[in-house]
């Protein structure tokens, strides 16, 4: 079980890097818009995400209910913002940076709220 959870983990990181490649990638262009690597970086970690927390459970290991919550707020709002604006031949900077952002803060509660 142990082996599950550590692929699941890796997996997460995978779905991270995604997300964070896409919205890098297209920092340099003049007209930006949501790559498919966010929406598939972003559904990778929302079930990661969620195997994850039913391994630990299943695991009894102590699951930080608020925190993971808050991720996947995070998360929901980050694939609707991409979802809505994935057809979009350019999308405004505002939408475009708040993706970027909130990668980077889900990453910051995952490494900071212990």
């Amino acid at each position: 079980m142990e082996f599950l959870r550590l692929l699941l983990v890796f997996l997460h990181f995978i779905g991270f890097a995604a997300l964070l490649a896409g919205f890098l990638g297209q920092m340099t262009a003049a007209e930006k818009r949501i790559v498919p690597a966010m929406i598939h970086g972003g559904l990778t970690q929302l079930v990661t995400g969620l195997a994850l927390v039913g391994v630990d459970e299943a695991l009894d290991k102590d699951v930080n209910n608020a925190k993971v919550g808050v991720k996947l707020a995070v998360l929901v709002v980050i694939l609707l913002l991409a979802w809505a604006n994935r057809a979009k031949p350019a999308v405004g900077k505002g939408v475009f940076f708040a993706i970027g952002g909130l990668t980077v803060l889900n990453v910051a509660i995952a490494v900071f709220w212990v």
